[in-house]
């Protein structure tokens, strides 16, 4: 808490509707957030049984900076993923973090699975476990409004947690909904949940905290507000077009995948580009609370509901670069209009969508060379037509055969059942993003903690290195290092957005406007213990390097980089393990010594 000597938990056992509330003074030397998230994790986990199973947590955090500075507006979700079977982190906007902070909770810990349907109405001084049976196959939008129209009579701020049908039905890459337009994504959060039959998560947070120190805090406040709001500065693109104005660049250097990642290019690319979307479907702008920069684009569709009589409907929905990727050009799918259908209905069931356009990819090239038929997809999957994909997305969600049920675990699970592993594209048990850079993407995501490309940037490392020659040991620590950096930044909890206005001589000065007065040196040894515990966390759980293995398909399409080399990529993964063996032995010697 701030200017508290400890961190504030709330535990909640879901089996028994029991909550106790507890005063972490040992979790302070973690931070908050991805720190704290952790080291919980770590406490609760059974690494004995499976990732669904009861027993197993859920942690969710807020960071040592949530709402109190701009672009702080992320919570972090923990959890043992059912994807990938091991660490599940994923990091969420909207108002969440605010509604936490000002209910006097810096973490919340699940355990045990609820006798019924439930969703839980938190407060500062109430949890309640309130009956969901009824909203119990709704999507997250239609329980949004229910417990919105529900939860009547409080005071303060309110955020709502929501999982769709896919999240009910156990989907391994099910995500949760956060007011609307914010997801959790990845790694399966909206399965754990559903595994636990909690549908959905309201917090009012009614407290109001003052700042001790004000004239040093706006003075910084100030300063980094201007930064995020400087015209052309480091946060104007995604302002301005948004993250889909990655769409062109990447496609220019052959790094946009396309075709399930037969090709690197899209011949199409401008018609789903930033500019386009823009220009002919966005109406509006929205930011998480407490971020001055609105990145959240809102495109409209129009279209038909009934065969006649001029019956049309209009349906709003989130894009950036990530979904256009996904069930873009990764798909095949050119038309701007269909895209926008098809992440409305990844919405509709709580799915995430990177995920899902992956998952699908490899479908449609297995239903062409004939390892899965029409039996299994119900449905005729072809690369550029939406229609097939939309009926598709319901089937993941609803698994109405076996197929489905496989599919529904991941690219890496239905490619081992029915072949095709070579082109199915993940990443130790992740489906691949949306960058095909290089080295530094594909290792990256690899030895990442949570196997994202939003763990140590190695799709950047790899823009940074486009025209030099590759060298080993300054690709693995590069890598190594901004893995490290990450984790010192998640713990604040910050947009990455904006990882370029919070440098550390920025970190420096936020933390001691709010009498948090720390050294660079600190903040080191602070992403050093994050990250240590992280590994102990996937040790524990069983993962090991030496047993990922890479899709061909990353060796024979080429790259930004021109083709990888498939011994190359392996030599980087060993190089990065070994510093990894040098690392655990250096985290094991500072934690004796502190001892």
């Amino acid at each position: 808490m701030i200017y508290k000597d400890f961190i504030r938990v709330l535990y909640i056992d879901l089996q028994a509707s029991k909550i106790r509330v507890a005063e972490r003074k040992d979790l302070v030397p973690y931070l908050g957030g991805a720190g704290v998230a952790t080291k919980l994790l770590e406490e609760n986990l059974h690494p004995d049984l499976p990732p669904l199973a009861p027993e197993q947590p859920v942690i969710f955090a807020i960071g040592a900076l949530a709402t109190i500075f701009p672009v702080m507006t992320k919570t972090v979700a923990m959890f043992i993923s059912p994807l990938t079977g091991e660490l599940g982190e994923s990091h969420m906007g909207g108002r969440m973090a605010m509604t936490m902070f000002e209910a006097g909770y810096d973490a919340i810990v699940l355990t045990g699975k609820s006798p019924r349907p439930i969703y839980l109405a938190l407060s500062e001084c109430d949890v309640q476990f309130r009956e969901a049976r009824s909203i119990w196959g709704k999507s997250p939008d239609a329980t949004y409004q229910i417990i919105r129209d529900r939860e009547t009579g409080h005071e303060g701020k309110r955020s709502i947690l929501c999982i769709g049908q896919a999240g009910e039905n156990l989907v391994s890459y099910a995500c949760a909904t956060i007011e609307l337009w914010r997801h959790a994504g990845r790694l399966g959060l909206g399965a754990v949940l559903g595994s636990k039959l909690v549908k959905a998560i309201h917090i009012i947070g009614g407290l109001s905290i003052p700042i001790e120190n004000f004239k040093e805090y706006f003075k910084v406040y100030r300063e980094i507000f201007a930064r995020a709001t400087e015209h052309g500065g480091p946060m104007a693109k995604y302002h301005d077009a948004g993250t889909p104005i990655n769409v062109e660049p990447l496609n220019t250097a052959g790094a946009l995948p396309t075709l399930n990642l037969r090709q690197n290019r899209f011949d199409k690319a401008a018609w789903i580009s930033g500019d386009f979307f823009a220009q002919k479907h966005l109406i509006r702008k929205l930011a998480c609370v407490g971020c001055p920069v609105g990145c959240i684009h809102i495109g409209q569709v129009r279209r038909a509901f009934f065969e006649s009589g001029y019956e049309y409907e209009t349906i709003f929905v989130g894009y950036d670069y990530e979904l256009i990727f996904a069930l873009g050009s990764f798909l095949g799918i050119h038309s701007s209009h269909h895209i926008l259908e098809l992440i409305d209905e990844v919405e509709r069931y709580g799915l995430d969508a990177m995920s899902t356009g992956v998952a699908l990819g490899w479908a449609t090239e297995a239903f062409e060379n004939g390892r899965i038929t029409i039996e299994d997809t119900l449905v005729q999957l072809r690369f550029g037509e939406a229609e097939g994909y939309c009926q598709a997305i319901k089937n993941i969600s609803e698994a109405p055969n076996e197929f489905y049920k496989n599919l529904g675990k991941g690219v890496r699970h239905v490619s081992e059942v029915y072949g095709g592993k070579e082109y199915g594209m993940q990443i130790a048990g992740n489906e691949m993003a949306g960058y095909h850079t290089g080295y530094g993407s594909l290792v990256g995501t690899a030895v990442a903690a949570r196997h994202s490309h939003l763990c140590n940037g190695g799709y950047s490392i790899d823009q940074g290195m486009k025209d030099t020659v590759l060298d080993p040991d300054g690709m693995v620590d590069a890598l190594l290092s901004e893995e490290l950096e990450r984790c010192m930044l998640n713990s604040l909890v910050m947009c990455l957005f904006a990882r370029k206005i919070y440098d550390r001589e920025t970190v420096l000065k936020a933390l001691g406007a709010i009498g948090k007065k720390m050294t660079n040196e600190d903040l080191t040894e602070i992403a050093r213990r994050i990250y240590a515990a992280k590994l102990r966390v996937k040790k524990a759980l069983g993962f090991d390097l030496q047993s990922v293995r890479f899709p061909k398909r990353f060796f024979e399409t080429p790259s930004m980089q021109g083709v990888l080399d498939e011994a190359t990529a392996y030599e980087l993964l060993e190089k990065y393990r070994e510093r990894l063996s040098e690392f655990d032995e250096e985290a094991a010697a500072e934690e004796e010594e502190a001892v």
